[in-house]
């Protein structure tokens, strides 16, 4: 009699192609279990004021950083993140949600209209929201999703990327930790065909999804199906415009370090850099050489800022992406390989020369390879920025920032940042249009998202006595 194989998530340290861990995938009478509790953990939370879970985010914040060293380790090992970079993300994640509990209450209370004290606006929890989220943030991209979607009293239930389910865990242990109800927040280790019967179940009332363009493609599809509420934030093909009176160095070294940050394998990143000609030569070969200092090895060395890439599959097919670009005309300056021993390491890349006919104009690199494309003036940069089907965030470095604005206002983006990176930060909502997505996180649109905005409008007739009052108020 032969055994029977169990469908398992398997995490694989990166740096070293070992195997960490492997995490059966639930089957379905589990994920009936899960949604069981999701929907207790729900009824519990949705009945507390945001006084309250403004105290479980402090809470948690303390939590994280007291775990910081602990959680930053097991994101180095299960997908390759530098140390440095990773605790940075779980700091980053603390500073968010003090952040929320601080201006959360705010974002909720019941908003008036013009129609006067008898008509206003509130911000309701609707139920439990299933995330289907990546790998390449396994903690900062969690909670960027999961805190306003919380804080506005719903539950979150977690599908983690396959390869970082100890990252999913952990916060879920936390969460519990810092006083939410059990399954408020709860992570469902399932296969993806598992997916579509999950969101159909009536205890969720949304979909949240970041990943590619075919996965949201699915997932819109069976959330429209099931005629629920749905945000993307799919892949982007930013634009990191730099005019001739701009700041050089300064716009190297963010294009670099923006560039290669996590290996390159960020959504809002600087994808397309677009030249203007009179100082394209001079920025080209500073960002090479700039690129060449970058120390690229084992993760865990604090020193080191390019780690390997998260999985063997994604180098590939960032190194057929070259191959193709280099054969179509573009220069290769430098990298360009993956590197010899173990581990799915790819040289820090920098093509030249790219035209929009090449594959690294066309396609999202998701990898540590920075595309440089020459541009004659800003309207010409301005074109080729918006000649992309993505649309996630974009870049502009000039000294005129009158211009910056203006061209602001005409690239096909849902944020645009003037002589700095493209970053997500809780003060204002991150999101994309065209293939990139719909739909905001963060800030308080992110918290309204998932809520049911709900108008109210007290027509009961006044009593002289409370129209009397009410004109003396007014």
């Amino acid at each position: 009699m032969g055994t029977i194989e169990v469908a398992v998530a398997k995490s694989t340290n990166p740096a070293t192609g070992e195997d960490v861990a492997a995490y059966p995938y639930v089957d379905e009478n589990a994920v009936g279990e899960i949604l069981d509790t999701a929907a207790k953990g729900f009824a519990a939370w949705s009945e507390t004021s945001v006084e309250v879970r403004s105290n479980v985010f402090r809470k948690l914040a303390d939590l994280l950083r007291r775990d910081t060293v602990k959680l930053a380790g097991v994101i180095t090992t299960e997908m390759g993140k530098p140390v440095t970079q990773a605790q940075a993300e779980v700091t980053k994640c603390a500073n968010m949600l003090d952040w929320y509990a601080e201006n959360g209450p705010a974002m909720l209370k019941d908003t008036p209209t013009t129609i006067g004290p008898a008509a206003y606006i509130s911000y309701l929890p609707t139920g439990t929201v299933l995330a289907i989220m990546p790998w390449n943030f396994p903690v900062w991209q969690i909670f960027r999703g999961a805190a306003p979607i919380i804080l506005g009293g719903n539950g979150y239930l977690l599908k983690p990327a396959s390869n970082v389910v100890g990252c999913a865990l952990a916060l879920q242990d936390l969460w519990e930790e810092a006083g939410l109800p059990k399954g408020t927040f709860a992570v469902v280790n399932c296969d993806r065909h598992q997916v579509p019967g999950i969101i159909h179940d009536p205890r969720i009332t949304g979909v949240a999804v970041t990943g590619g363009t075919a996965a949201g493609q699915s997932v819109a599809a069976e959330a429209g199906r099931a005629l629920k509420k749905v945000i993307l934030e799919l892949g982007g093909s930013d634009p990191f415009i730099v005019l001739a009176d701009a700041d050089l160095d300064k716009a190297v070294d963010a294009a670099a370090t923006g560039r290669m940050v996590n290996a390159g394998q960020v959504c809002i990143s600087a994808k397309r850099i677009i030249v203007e000609r009179a100082v394209y030569d001079e920025f080209t070969a500073k960002l090479a050489s700039k690129v060449e200092g970058f120390k690229v090895g084992d993760p865990t060395d604090p020193e080191t800022f390019v780690g390997p890439m998260a999985k063997e599959e994604a180098l590939l097919d960032v190194d057929d992406q070259v191959k193709r670009s280099v054969a179509e005309g573009a220069e290769l300056l430098t990298g360009g390989h993956r590197l010899p021993g173990a581990g799915s390491f790819y040289a820090p890349t920098v093509l030249a020369g790219v035209t929009e006919s090449m594959t690294a104009f066309k396609e999202e690199i998701f990898g540590p390879v920075a595309t440089v494309i020459a541009a004659d003036d800003a309207e010409d940069a301005l074109a080729k920025a918006n000649n992309s089907e993505f649309g996630l965030s974009a870049a502009i470095w000039t000294g005129d920032n009158a211009k910056a604005r203006d061209m602001a206002r005409k690239i096909d983006a849902g944020g645009v940042f003037i002589n700095g990176l493209s970053v997500s930060d809780p003060r204002i909502p991150i999101g994309g249009v065209k293939k990139s997505g719909f739909g905001r996180e963060l800030s308080y649109l992110g918290v309204h998202e998932f809520t049911n905005i709900q108008a109210v409008w007290d027509q009961t007739p006044l009593n002289a006595a409370e129209e009397a009052a009410q004109g003396v108020a007014q």
